[in-house]
C-alpha cells in the first residue's frame, strides 16, 4: 500500500516498532494502514557474534538505540505527535535475559542464533521425550529455544543464575524499563519453547524438567491488552506518548505475515532479512508436523511453519568475505550463471541449522570447488542453496494439508535481489509475489493496533500491496530437484 504524506494521513495515527536482529525501526501508519512518509527513524547495528556460537546484544544499548529512534521520529512529527492512538511493537524472536531482583539485567540478551546451548539441547533430549514437548508447545527442544539455553547457563554459569530473579524477553524488558513491569506477549511466549500451545499458559512439565518457577516467568498477555503510563522520565521525554495505549510486543515473524497480507489459511509468506522464514497463519494445528513449528500470532490464531538461521546474513558475509562489487554488477553476473550451472553443493548453515534438521552445531560447507570457480558461480550456488533449504520446509507445510499454490515474499534481503526470487519460485516450483509493502513486519503490528482499538473489524480489512510475480520454469524446477538430493546428500555425511 503506497505511503502518504503525513497532510493526507487518515486519523488517527499509530506509532510502530520493529526490533530485528540488524535494525530498530520507528515508523507511523495511518487509519488505512498506509506509513506515513518521511516520518521515523532507523538505527542499524550488528549482534556481537563469536566462533563459539555465541549470539548476544547488550540490553541498555537496546533500550537506549529505542530511545533514540523514538527521540527522533517524535522531533519530527512535533505537535502532530499528540495524534498517536497507540504504540504496537515487534521484536526478533527468541531472546532471553536474566534479571534481577531490581529488574536489573544480569545477562546480555541471547538470541535465537546463539548456538552454545547445543550440547544441553541434545541432554535434554535424552531427559526428555522430544516429540512429546513438540507436540505440546509446537517447539522442538533445540539451540534455538529456551530450555536448552536455561540448561545451558545453569550449567556453565551457575552463580549467576542464582541471582536471577527473573527470566524476560527482549520485548517485557523494554517494557519493565518504560512501564515498571512487562508482559510477554503470548505471541513472543510461543517462541521461547515453554508455552502450552493449547491451553496458553506457560508449560508445568517443562518448567519443573528444568527447575524454573513459575514466578521466574513474565505475565502473560495478549495484544490487545496494552500498557499505560510511561514511567516518569519517559513521560517527560516523550510527553504525546504519556498515556498512549502501548501493545505487548509480538513475534517478528507473526508481524510479517499479517503486513504482507497473509492472514490467513492458503496464504503463505516467505520473508528473507537477516534469516528467512516459511509460514501460514491457521485457526489451530491438530499434530505439529516434525521439522516444522508452531507459534501464536494471538489467543485466536496459531502460526504454522519453519524457519532458516540464513538469508540475508549468507549475502552479506559473501559480500564481505569474497569483497564483491557494486550489488548491481554482481546480480548481473550472477544471472548469467545457469541454474545450478556451477558443479558446487552448499549447505548454508552460517549460523547454525533450524528447520528442518534443527542442526544448531552445523556449519556452511562449500563442496567442489576448482580453480574454474568464480565469486559468481559461489553466490549462486549459495543463494540456490538458501532456496533449497525453503523447497524443504515448503513440502512439510503441503504434508501437514497447507494448500501451498503462491507465495507471498517480503525481506529486505530478498527484495534487494532480483535473481533470488526467481530461484526461490524454481526450487520450490510454485508461483511467488513480492509484497510492495517494504515495511512488512511494522504495518503487521500496526494493523494489530488498529483492530484492537476497534478502528478495523479484522487484519484482512485492509489488503495488503503486491508486486512482481515470479513464476516458476518447470524445467529450471526439476533441475533443482537434483540439486537439492544432492544437499540432502551432503547434509547426511556431513550433519545428519
Amino acid at each position: 500500500m503506497p505511503s502518504v504524506p503525513l497532510a493526507e494521513a487518515e486519523l488517527p495515527l499509530v506509532l510502530t516498532i520493529d526490533i530485528g536482529s540488524s535494525s530498530a525501526r520507528v515508523l507511523l501508519y495511518d487509519h488505512q494502514g498506509r506509513q506515513v512518509a518521511g516520518l521515523g527513524a532507523t538505527e542499524r547495528y550488528q549482534l556481537r557474534a563469536s566462533h563459539d556460537g555465541a549470539s548476544e546484544d547488550d540490553p541498555e544499548e537496546a533500550l537506549a538505540r529505542l530511545s533514540r529512534c523514538l527521540d527522533a521520529t517524535m522531533a519530527q512529527l512535533g505537535p502532530a505527535a499528540e495524534r498517536i492512538a497507540a504504540v504496537a511493537v515487534a521484536t526478533i524472536a527468541s531472546t532471553l535475559l536474566g534479571l534481577d531482583q531490581d529488574g536489573a539485567p544480569l545477562t546480555p540478551v541471547f538470541t535465537y542464533a546463539d548456538t552454545r546451548n547445543t550440547t544441553d539441547a541434545a541432554s535434554l533430549r535424552e531427559r526428555l521425550d522430544e516429540a512429546e514437548v513438540h507436540e505440546r508447545t509446537g517447539c522442538m527442544l533445540r539451540s534455538a529455544y529456551w530450555p536448552a539455553r536455561l540448561a545451558w547457563l545453569r550449567r556453565s554459569r551457575p552463580a549467576l543464575v542464582a541471582r536471577v530473579a527473573r527470566w524476560a524477553t527482549l520485548g517485557d524488558y523494554l517494557e519493565q524499563r518504560l512501564f515498571g513491569r512487562g508482559r510477554a506477549s503470548l505471541s513472543v511466549a510461543s517462541w521461547t519453547g515453554l508455552l502450552s500451545r493449547r491451553e496458553l499458559i506457560w508449560d508445568g512439565p517443562l518448567l519443573a524438567a528444568l527447575g524454573v518457577a513459575l514466578e521466574q516467568l513474565p505475565p502473560l498477555a495478549d495484544v490487545d491488552e496494552p500498557l499505560q503510563g510511561l514511567l516518569p522520565a519517559f513521560a517527560t521525554r516523550w510527553p504525546a506518548l504519556r498515556a498512549v495505549p502501548w501493545l505487548p510486543a509480538i513475534g517478528d515473524g507473526a508481524a510479517a505475515n499479517l503486513g504482507s497480507g497473509c492472514t490467513g489459511p492458503g496464504q503463505v509468506a516467505l520473508t528473507v532479512g537477516t534469516t528467512g522464514a516459511l509460514r501460514v497463519v491457521t485457526p489451530g494445528v491438530a499434530r505439529v508436523p516434525a521439522g516444522l513449528w508452531v507459534y501464536r500470532v494471538d489467543r485466536g490464531a496459531a502460526l504454522l511453519g519453519g524457519a532458516t538461521s540464513e538469508g540475508g546474513n549468507l549475502a552479506g558475509w559473501l559480500s564481505r568475505t569474497l569483497r564483491l562489487g557494486e550489488p548491481a554488477v554482481v546480480e548481473r553476473e550472477v544471472l548469467a550463471v545457469p541454474p545450478d550451472g556451477h558443479g558446487l553443493t552448499v549447505l548454508p548453515f552460517i549460523a547454525g541449522e533450524r528447520s528442518p534438521g534443527w542442526a544448531g552445531n552445523a556449519r556452511a560447507t562449500i563442496h567442489g570447488i576448482t580453480l574454474g570457480t568464480t565469486p559468481a558461480e559461489i553466490v549462486r550456488a549459495s543463494l540456490e542453496a538458501v532456496a533449497y533449504r525453503f523447497a524443504l520446509i515448503a513440502a512439510g507445510l503441503e504434508a501437514s494439508g497447507v494448500a501451498l499454490e503462491g507465495l507471498v515474499a517480503s525481506g529486505g534481503a530478498l527484495l534487494a535481489s532480483p535473481v533470488w526470487p526467481q530461484i526461490i519460485a524454481d526450487a520450490i516450483g510454485r508461483p511467488l509475489t513480492l509484497s510492495a509493502e517494504t515495511e512488512a513486519t511494522s504495518r503487521g503490528v500496526a494493523l494489530l493496533a488498529l483492530r484492537a482499538l476497534g478502528l478495523i473489524p479484522g487484519l484482512d480489512a485492509l489488503p495488503a500491496a503486491l508486486g512482481a510475480r515470479f513464476d516458476p520454469d518447470p524445467a529450471v524446477h526439476a533441475v533443482y530437484q537434483g540439486a537439492i538430493a544432492r544437499q540432502r546428500e551432503l547434509y547426511t555425511l556431513l550433519v545428519a
